[in-house]
């Protein structure tokens, strides 16, 4: 009898045995989340000063000269000097070949020689020289207008003319000369055109240096 129950007790504990064997092994526990990599902090803006030493530096624009601005305004060079004198033109297009004359300080007398190289009369295109101080060069052409083309567009005996040559027309050329000395004080100095509508392109300076 105590075999007997000691088989079916041996029997229920193989049998025991094999159900446990049979039970597949419990799940891994997850693991627990990974906290997520803090991102980089952003880099701080680089000083303004830092900035710009980094950017090349703009080239600064060359100086013009002072006896140039006005051949850097329009183009036009100053007159060619010789032997205190010089030669320049104007044209049917109302426009004078320079844009300044300065005079040699050595100069006792200067002479200006205008050429007209258009083709137009006197009447339709005359050119000349008429030298005054700039602040009177207005007055001077609104009274040499008055005067009209027989008195060459210049005012009778105007003590405000330093010098001027008579008025042209296409193919010719006319001459003046004067005394360096009027014009190396008290200036500036301004030569133009003294027919009527001209002087406001026909214009440049003159002086002493």
């Amino acid at each position: 009898m105590i075999n007997t129950k000691l088989g079916i007790l041996a029997a229920a504990c193989a049998f025991a045995l094999a159900a446990c064997s049979d039970k597949q092994p419990a799940e891994a526990p997850q693991a627990a989340p990974t906290a997520a990599t803090p991102a980089p902090a952003p880099t701080e803006a680089a000083p303004q000063d830092s900035m710009q030493a980094m950017t090349p530096a703009a080239s600064a624009a060359p100086a013009t000269p002072a006896a140039d601005v006005n051949a850097a305004a329009n183009g036009k060079p100053t007159a060619q000097i010789t032997d205190c004198s010089t030669e320049f033109e104007g044209t049917d297009a109302m426009q004078y070949s320079i844009s300044s004359i300065v005079v040699p300080a050595s100069c006792t007398d200067f002479k200006i020689t205008l050429k007209h190289t258009g083709k137009l009369p006197v009447a339709a295109m005359g050119h000349d020289v008429v030298i005054t101080k700039t602040s009177d060069m207005e007055a001077v052409d609104a009274d040499g207008r008055a005067a009209g083309q027989d008195n060459g567009y210049v005012k009778a005996d105007d003590p405000r003319v330093i010098a001027h040559t008579k008025l042209i027309g296409g193919g010719e050329t006319t001459s003046v000369s004067f005394p360096v000395s009027k014009i190396k004080d008290g200036g500036p100095y301004t030569f133009f055109c003294s027919f009527p509508g001209h002087s406001a392109l026909m214009k440049g300076s003159i002086s002493v240096q």
